[in-house]
């Protein structure tokens, strides 16, 4: 029996998927760059809608801490991107996750401001129901936006709740879980900057440069 034509049908193949992969390589290296950069313009755009770009001067992608409060912040480690102005504390925006969302976790920013306010809460990423807990989302409702002005003082502690649980927050009709678990992770974000906010800011402060001692004038 002739294999002659497997073998060569096989060969064929190879050559193939070798050229395809290559091709996707090539593809990846060109493009990386780009996407990068396209991720980073992303998340600098929703930074800058928390903390507008005139208020700060710092380059607050690069700006960053990370602290460990997995009970208020809902995992083990939380990036912090600080702004700046003119050396002074402007705000900071926390990476919190509710992992108590109804379909599970949900990822946040969370903006500060030095005054103890919110500058702002969005939903990243979530999985919740769509027509339901979905109404988090800036575009499909404006329920994200009331945080925006809001402190530990208004409303008071006691009423960082939603409504049905006697705060001042709404809920959605048919989901309470979903409003319910963001409330609490705004309130817990503003305790852990009320608590160690300033604290931020000194760990983010890049060392200042050893200043040579003066020269000896008699020396």
């Amino acid at each position: 029996m002739n294999r002659h034509p497997v073998i060569l049908a096989g060969l064929i193949l190879t050559l193939f998927a070798i050229a395809g992969s290559g091709l996707v390589a090539f593809t990846y290296w060109q493009t990386a760059d780009r996407i990068a950069q396209n991720e980073r313009d992303a998340l600098l755009h929703q930074l800058h809608v928390l903390v507008p770009a005139e208020s700060i001067d710092n380059d607050i992608i690069s700006d960053t801490v990370t602290l460990q409060a997995p009970d208020l912040m809902g995992r083990p480690e939380t990036l912090v991107y600080l702004g700046r102005k003119g050396g002074k504390s402007v705000a900071a925006v926390f990476t919190p996750v509710v992992p108590d969302g109804y379909s599970g976790p949900i990822k946040l920013l969370v903006a500060v401001k030095m005054n103890g306010t919110l500058g702002g809460v969005r939903v990243i990423s979530h999985k919740e129901t769509p027509g339901l807990g979905d109404q988090i989302e800036e575009r499909k409702s404006d329920w994200i936006l009331r945080f925006a002005g809001k402190s530990l003082n208004n409303p008071t502690l006691s009423h960082w709740k939603v409504k049905r649980d006697g705060g001042d927050f709404d809920q959605f009709t048919g989901a309470t879980i979903t409003p319910r678990s963001i409330v609490k992770a705004a309130k817990n974000t503003l305790l852990y900057f009320r608590d160690r906010g300033q604290a931020l800011f000194e760990r983010g402060k890049a060392p200042e440069k050893e200043k040579k001692p003066a020269a000896d004038e008699h020396g």
